[in-house]
């Protein structure tokens, strides 16, 4: 039944351009118009550019203004080594390069938090404070509640020579079109409570809270972005969905709690594992792709505000769905 799944290639021009019609038309003009009127004070600290220009008796006044990007467990000498280190030379070179001008990503940052703001009124922008992590990819975002710090040296491109050792389903996220991207993720944790439930579609469910509110956050992200795919890859999990859940309900892993779960359908991979010839074919996470379209079923039917779907239960969240895969 699942020997091979096909889906008819629609070139990644004609996405572009169906993209730029619609782009926009995510939200409702009331939503528009009312977040427009929100005020956002952002601030943006290259912290990346002034350490790259600072020399070591200008570290007192860099220390000063940034105490919390300096440990005190390292004294001074270690940081005026990275001024001179040329691996550190050359990390600051390429990110000057590729983000000399940052006023896109800083427009992108300030609708983000309009809409965070408008959805959750107690929100306040926190700082905006750009660095070098060394390509921590893991924590290229850190989202606190007065402090957004990320690492631009994560943003360079997939095809970067800094990403060469990296496997290639981690370097393909590792682009600048995700950068808010990653930032609305990180707030996602912040307001998507963790399932109490250790079922596979308690966990499906969660990761559809966290996509649908970025469709909330980010209407002028495509759907492949806000999942982190390419245009190939949503457009195969669009493609392949009836089948995905059937497998799914056949396999019977909806209230399975079987751990290795997880790590076939939701974790970060290179593709997702039914254990089938189609595997190789498959994006990774593919059961947060599946979580999602469940929420979207779900609010399309259900009279609910966005935060008090947040805060229903997974059981509940699925009865009330009616979910139908596309066919």
């Amino acid at each position: 039944m699942y020997r091979k799944l096909l889906y008819n290639y629609i070139p990644v021009f004609a996405i572009f351009i169906i993209s730029v019609l619609f782009l926009g038309c995510n939200e409702s003009p009331k939503v528009s118009e009312d977040v427009k009127k929100i005020n956002v004070e952002l601030k943006v600290d290259r912290f990346d550019s002034e350490f790259a220009a600072a020399t070591p008796e200008g570290l007192p006044a860099l220390k000063g203004k940034y105490p919390y990007l300096f440990p005190a467990q390292y004294a001074d000498s270690v940081w005026v080594a990275k001024m001179k280190d040329t691996i550190q030379i050359e990390l600051f070179s390429e990110v000057e390069k590729k983000f000399s001008d940052f006023s896109q990503e800083e427009e992108s940052l300030e609708l983000l938090f309009k809409h965070i703001k408008y959805y959750f009124p107690q929100f306040d922008a926190p700082k905006v404070v750009t660095v070098i992590s060394d390509v921590d990819y893991s924590n290229r975002i850190i989202l606190t509640d007065t402090l957004l710090l990320i690492g631009l040296d994560n943003y360079l491109g997939p095809e970067h020579r800094f990403y060469h050792e990296i496997q290639n389903y981690i370097s393909a996220d590792l682009d600048s079109q995700y950068l808010a991207v990653d930032v609305a993720s990180a707030f996602a944790k912040k307001v998507v409570p963790r399932p109490q439930e250790r079922t596979f579609l308690a966990q499906l469910i969660y990761y559809g809270k966290e996509l649908y509110l970025k469709d909330e956050l980010l209407p002028l992200a495509t759907d492949a972005q806000k999942i982190n795919y390419s245009e190939d890859q949503f457009l195969w999990a669009e493609a392949n969905e009836q089948a995905i859940w059937r497998n799914f309900i056949e396999s019977e892993y909806l209230y399975s709690t079987e751990n290795t779960l997880a790590r076939r359908f939701l974790d970060p991979a290179p593709f997702s594992k039914f254990g089938l010839e189609l595997d190789n074919e498959s994006p990774g996470r593919i059961g947060r792709y599946v979580g999602w379209q469940i929420v979207r079923s779900f609010m399309d039917k259900n009279e609910v505000t966005l935060q008090q779907m947040l805060n229903l239960p997974a059981e509940e969240i699925f009865k009330k769905s009616n979910y139908k895969p596309r066919k």
